[in-house]
């Protein structure tokens, strides 16, 4: 297989859970020095994919100065990130059938790298895995990852029969994994990981 056209990989933030760990918190609305962690995730992730949506649930009123197609989970009750990769599938196969690939970008990982995609891309690019997913610090890094938007049926169905873990659906296919340093990969989930985030993002500022 030949190297993945970049206008050809959509991108999806995956923003619809419900934020227990940060006292149920928007998380895509939490403020990092000055900005959201949606304005952020966009910032690194918008120059790398031909197109990028959000996954979220409620109003998408919230999010309308970002521009974004803003798709909620298609089934279940807040089933997790898995769901709401199948909703991205699941959107393109509907409105931009021509793509055949999507990105997958938490929202809580506010210094997503900026070659995320481009090396995730180049991974597959030899045609022996159908998935690639990061890696950081000897850990897999489950929702940063590309998949075939070819997967949205046996992943709807791999849904309905009780699968929720990320890991567990790449699993089952041919996975390649590709490795970045672990503070690329820092997650706000708690209060304390924000402050965190905070001090890495004062150190970079700093001259």
């Amino acid at each position: 297989m030949s190297a993945i056209n970049p206008v050809m990989i959509a991108g999806l933030i995956l923003a619809g859970g419900r934020g227990t760990r940060m006292d149920g918190a928007d998380k895509a609305l939490i403020m990092l020095g000055g900005e959201t962690l949606l304005a952020r995730t966009i910032a690194r992730t918008r120059p790398q994919v031909g197109r990028l949506l959000l996954n979220a649930q409620g109003d998408p009123a919230r999010f309308a100065r970002h521009g974004l197609p803003v798709i909620p989970d298609p089934i279940g009750d807040h089933w997790g990130p898995l769901c709401g990769l199948l909703a991205g599938l699941e959107h393109l196969q509907a409105r931009w059938p021509e793509i055949g690939w999507l990105a997958s970008f938490p929202i809580d990982t506010p210094f997503l790298p900026l070659d995320l995609v481009a090396k995730l891309a180049d991974a597959l690019a030899g045609g022996s895995s159908e998935i690639a997913m990061a890696s950081a610090g000897g850990q897999l890094q489950p929702v940063c990852a590309l998949w075939p938007v070819a997967l949205a049926a046996p992943l709807r169905q791999a849904l309905q029969q009780g699968l929720r873990k990320v890991e567990q659906f790449a699993q089952g296919y041919r996975l390649t994994t590709v490795s970045w340093p672990e503070h690329d990969f820092l997650n706000v989930n708690r209060p304390d990981d924000l402050q965190r985030a905070s001090l890495r993002l004062h150190l970079s500022t700093m001259p």
